[in-house]
């Protein structure tokens, strides 16, 4: 009796599984069915990309239309994502090619403390490529920068937040010489070193469950500096049961089809690097956005990406522990069982 009833219930398994399979070639498929998201959350392999897609939806079907400073969107404002990260997973999203090294060559370049566009098209990555250009630099009054100088951005606010900037100076920065380890977060004349600070209360088994690990982009002090204001403004970093690591990222402003995914990447392989680091255990990523857009000539793009099924997301492993995070390189970080769909291209508004 026992018997039977293992092979039926391994039976069923294999009938629900070709079932959904079938209906799920049936739905997205024929271009008369309407698509529909209950039914395909019932089916889904990844519930949590499930979340993206809801969200792309919802911003088509009731988002506001606007004219902003670099197109036109379609917007609304708030919107929450989380993703686990347990057991090494790292959410790279399935329904398109997630270039998932280029995130990761932006990420180590701002715990490096470096700002300047011409180390990461020396890597061969162009994310920043549009906004370092001698027009765009003109247009926003950095007139006195270099092509490609992006000012006190992202990783001077990660690793000296406030330290007066002089044009040139970031290209003598991004050794670990110069990072301040003080605990106390007293400024000197290299600023906060914000990114210490928190691996400081991670490693500490006393000071972990702080409610103050947190990270702070938006220094209204120097926004007039940078060639771009930051999207992603605040960090912060959560653990729970003595050694398991989440991370909230709260963004202002968010390009759902082109930043969004590459944000989502590139602060959990920050809080796997931080956890690998601290000698914790990475659980959970949370995202928090303000303006969540679609820009109008991103439309045919996301609707197609909207008809695609996601498959599993991927897993981590970062191979050693370095002594410190600004020495880690790409090829410390191996990701496994990456399942894509076909990239998807549109321009990127700037």
């Amino acid at each position: 009796m026992i018997l039977v009833d293992s092979v039926s219930f391994i039976f069923a398994i294999f009938r629900d599984f070709f079932l959904s399979i079938i209906f799920l070639s049936n739905k997205y498929l024929d271009d008369d069915n309407e698509y529909c998201y209950e039914e395909r959350i019932k089916y889904t392999l990844n519930k949590e990309e499930e979340q993206y897609l809801n969200l792309a939806n919802y911003i088509l079907e009731n988002g506001y239309d606007e004219k902003t400073r670099n197109g036109e969107t379609r917007s609304i404002f708030g919107a929450t994502l989380r993703f686990s990260l347990n057991n090494g997973q790292i959410p790279l999203l399935t329904t398109k090619h997630v270039s998932w090294k280029n995130a990761l060559k932006e990420l180590l370049w701002m715990i490096r403390g470096q700002t300047h566009n011409n180390i990461l098209k020396n890597q061969g990555v162009g994310i920043w490529n549009g906004n370092s250009t001698r027009e765009f630099l003109d247009k926003a009054g950095l007139k006195h920068y270099e092509e490609g100088e992006l000012g006190p951005i992202y990783g001077w606010q990660m690793r000296r937040f406030n330290a007066k900037y002089i044009c040139d100076q970031n290209k003598r920065y991004g050794t670990r010489n110069v990072f301040n380890s003080t605990y106390d977060m007293e400024e000197d004349k290299y600023g906060v070193d914000q990114l210490q600070y928190v691996i400081n209360l991670l490693k500490n088994p006393e000071t972990r469950n702080s409610r103050r690990i947190v990270m702070s982009y938006w220094n209204p002090c120097q926004l007039g500096e940078m060639a771009l204001p930051p999207c992603h403004c605040f960090v912060q970093f959560y653990v729970s049961e003595g050694t398991r690591l989440s991370c909230a990222l709260t963004m202002r402003s968010n390009d759902l089809f082109l930043g969004q995914p590459f944000n989502i990447a590139s602060y959990c392989f920050l809080t796997h690097l931080l956890a690998k680091h601290c000698d914790l255990e990475a659980h959970e990523f949370i995202l928090f956005v303000g303006n969540c857009h679609i820009y109008k000539n991103h439309f045919s793009a996301i609707t197609e990406q909207l008809t695609r099924h996601p498959f599993p997301f991927p897993v981590l492993n970062i191979v050693q522990k370095k002594e410190y995070i600004e020495d880690y390189e790409l090829n410390d970080f191996v990701v496994v069982d990456y399942q894509h769909h076909s990239p998807l291209y549109a321009k990127m508004n700037v």
